[in-house]
C-alpha cells in the first residue's frame, strides 16, 4: 500500500514539475514582446520604463536561469507579484483559493447525491421507459454548458422568482454556481453509475448471492452498490478537475470570489505573473486532490493495495 502511495506521490510530483516548466515558457510563447503586451493600454510608458519592468521580471536574462530564478522563489513560497498594482501573486490566490474549493467541493457532493440514486435506480430498472427517460435526461445535462445553465438558472431563482441573491459571495450565494455546476456533473456521474452498475450485477459473486437465498436488498447494498462504486470514485477525480475549469466560467456568471474570476480579471489585463500562478496553484489542487483519490480508491479495492 506504502509503495502504491509512494509512486502516486511521485507521479504527481513529476506533473508539477512539467506544469513549472509549461509556466515559465508561457510567457515567451506569446508573439511580440511580453513586457508591450502587458502595458500595451497603459499611456506614456516610455522604453527605459519598459526596459526596467522588463529586467525586474528577469525576461532579459537566457529561459534556464529564468527558470532557476522561478523555482528558487517557488521554495520560498514567491510566486511573483501582479503586473497591476504590485501586489504578491500567492497571497491573492489563496485568499480565494477556499471560495473555489468551496464551491467545487460542494457541486461534486451534489453531483454525487444525485448522479449516484438516479444511475442506481437506471442499471435496477434497466431497459424500462424509466431507465430510457433517466439516460435521455443524463444526455441532455451532458450536452447542456455550464454558461448557458446558469445563465437559466439566474433569471428562473434570482431574477423571475428572486428567490435567491443574483451574485456575491456567501451561503445563500453558493447555491446557483453549486447548482450550475452540480447537475451537469451529475448527469455524468449518472451514466457512469449506470454503467458501473450493470457490469456488476452481471458478475457470478452476484449470482452467486442471489442463489444462496440473500434478500435483493441486500445483494444491491453489499455486493452491486460496492463494487459498483469503485469506478466512479476513480472517476471523481478527473470530474474535480473538471469542476475546478467550469467553476472558471461559473464564478465570472455569478460574481462568485474565487481565483476563476481572479484568473479571467488577470487574462483581460494581460497580468502574466498572475495567470502562471494560477496554472501551477490550480495543477497541484488538482494533483493532490487525484492522489487523495487514488488512496481512496487503493482503499477500497484490495486489488490496488496488492498490486
Amino acid at each position: 500500500m506504502w509503495k502504491f502511495i509512494r509512486r502516486r506521490i511521485a507521479m504527481g510530483l513529476l506533473t508539477v514539475f512539467v506544469t513549472t516548466v509549461a509556466v515559465t515558457l508561457l510567457i515567451h510563447l506569446v508573439p511580440g514582446d511580453p513586457v508591450q503586451i502587458m502595458y500595451a493600454q497603459s499611456q506614456g510608458t516610455t522604453p527605459e520604463q519598459l526596459e526596467e519592468i522588463r529586467r525586474s521580471l528577469g525576461l532579459d536574462r537566457p529561459i534556464p536561469e529564468q527558470y532557476v530564478r522561478f523555482i528558487g522563489r517557488l521554495l520560498h513560497g514567491d510566486l511573483g507579484t501582479t503586473v497591476r498594482g504590485q501586489q504578491p501573486v500567492l497571497d491573492l490566490i489563496l485568499q480565494r483559493l477556499p471560495n473555489t474549493l468551496v464551491l467545487a467541493l460542494t457541486a461534486m457532493i451534489l453531483a454525487v447525491l444525485i448522479g449516484v440514486p438516479l444511475g442506481f435506480l437506471a442499471a435496477y430498472k434497466r431497459g424500462s421507459a424509466l431507465d430510457t427517460g433517466l439516460m435521455a435526461l443524463a444526455i441532455a445535462g451532458v450536452s447542456i454548458p455550464h454558461f448557458w445553465l446558469g445563465l437559466i438558472l439566474l433569471f428562473l431563482f434570482a431574477v423571475e422568482f428572486q428567490w435567491l441573491p443574483v451574485a456575491g459571495t456567501g451561503a445563500l450565494n453558493l447555491i446557483l454556481p453549486a447548482l450550475t455546476l452540480g447537475l451537469s456533473n451529475a448527469a455524468i456521474v449518472a451514466r457512469m453509475t449506470r454503467s458501473a452498475m450493470i457490469d456488476v450485477m452481471s458478475q457470478d459473486f452476484v449470482r452467486t448471492a442471489h442463489s444462496k437465498g440473500l434478500p435483493k436488498a441486500v445483494v444491491l447494498e453489499r455486493h452491486v452498490l460496492r463494487a459498483g462504486l469503485i469506478p466512479v470514485i476513480t472517476m471523481m477525480g478527473m470530474q474535480f478537475a473538471a469542476m475546478m475549469g467550469g467553476a472558471i466560467v461559473v464564478e465570472n456568471i455569478f460574481a462568485w470570489n474565487g481565483v476563476g474570476r481572479l484568473a479571467i480579471e488577470a487574462i483581460f489585463q494581460r497580468d502574466y505573473p498572475m495567470i502562471q500562478g494560477f496554472i501551477l496553484v490550480f495543477a497541484t489542487v488538482v494533483v493532490v486532490v487525484s492522489i487523495l483519490l487514488d488512496v481512496a480508491y487503493a482503499f477500497a479495492d484490495p486489488r490496488i493495495r496488492r498490486s
